[in-house]
């Protein structure tokens, strides 16, 4: 099984603490996997998202960035558990 939820955050960022305990919270209270990925690691990813971090998406679909709050990332999960 492959993590629904992916967080793109980088080392030292504040936001990015903040936005890993929304995700760990709310994919811990729905049961689904999340995975986190260093920017920093990954030229293309850092190109991307720049200071834009954190990033949630969901099934591949970006729902979030900067803040992440955890109403918004519970709809978009329910959202695509519709679909």
């Amino acid at each position: 099984m492959t993590e629904r939820v992916v967080l793109y955050s980088r080392q030292g960022c504040h936001l990015c603490d903040e936005g890993r305990g929304v995700v760990q919270a709310v994919c811990a209270d729905r049961g689904v996997l999340w995975t986190e990925v260093d920017i920093d690691a990954d030229p293309a990813l850092k190109e991307r998202y720049g200071e834009e971090v954190p990033v949630v998406t969901v099934d591949g679909e970006t729902v979030a960035f900067w803040r992440i709050e955890p109403t918004l990332l519970a709809a978009a999960l329910a959202r695509h558990d519709a679909v």
